[in-house]
């Protein structure tokens, strides 16, 4: 393939036509190749790593106003991980498009490392090429599919979190839990615990520890104020004390 067919794919692949293709060449250089490391796509890496970074920074802080900075950084670590990096660089088919030296492609192809490599080196060259916008439209364009998900699944996660964002938030109240009963043998015990905020007190729910039954506990809190949470779990999205009692006799019979 040639230089300018290379050029040419990679920029209906990424959506953007570059006014000085010498950027996206470089992006598109791995080290084994290049003349020096400094001709390599190493330092356009570097930046577009930055860039990322704030991008998602900028997007998580507008659009989850609900979360705290752990929530958010939790949730940034993984968006701009290696792993979902790598997926959008092989989902754009750019990491085909890389100059690469013998021996650099595994019996899987391009490692994942290069694959994410390639990606960070694409946003840069477009932010030198074209500035903050198009960078920013191409990194969102391709990374807020992966922050819905991961946000989704972090909330999933932890619902007791959620809850007192939202309590305190909403409510001007922090939620207290409360162990209202245990039942089993000490090697298999279940524990009862319900939630209140302010003056409401909601359904409780059983767990297998106190720490399951506080997150269902927060979980059916979140579903009896009407907040929409989504799980796959049928088991944590909670359950009434005689279901669960019945569970107990059951098991201990």
């Amino acid at each position: 393939m040639t230089e300018a067919e290379t050029m040419r794919l990679a920029q209906e692949a990424i959506d953007y036509q570059f006014q000085n293709e010498e950027l996206l060449n470089a992006a598109l250089t791995h080290a084994s190749v290049a003349n020096t490391r400094l001709e390599s796509n190493e330092r356009l890496e570097f930046l577009g790593d930055a860039v990322l970074g704030m991008v998602v920074c900028e997007e998580l802080y507008r659009s989850y106003g609900e979360h705290l900075e752990g929530d958010l950084t939790k949730i940034k670590s993984v968006v701009v991980s290696r792993q979902v990096c790598a997926e959008i660089a092989h989902s754009l088919g750019v990491s085909d498009l890389l100059y690469l030296g013998k021996g650099m492609r595994d019996r899987n192809g391009v490692p994942s490392s290069l694959k994410a490599a390639v990606f960070e080196s694409l946003i840069a060259a477009i932010y030198l090429d074209g500035g903050m916008e198009p960078a920013r439209e191409f990194i969102l364009q391709h990374i807020r599919p992966h922050i819905s998900r991961v946000a989704k699944s972090e909330t999933q996660q932890n619902y007791k979190s959620y809850l007192q964002q939202y309590a305190q938030k909403n409510l001007s109240a922090t939620p207290q839990y409360e162990a209202l009963d245990e039942q089993g043998p000490d090697h298999s015990k279940c524990f009862e615990v319900c939630v209140t905020i302010g003056d409401r007190r909601f359904h409780s729910a059983w767990g297998t520890s106190k720490k399951e039954a506080e997150q269902k506990a927060a979980l059916r809190a979140l579903q009896e104020i009407g907040i929409e949470v989504v799980t796959d779990d049928e088991e944590l999205q909670g359950q009434a004390v005689g279901d669960y009692d019945s569970s107990i006799d059951d098991s201990t019979d």
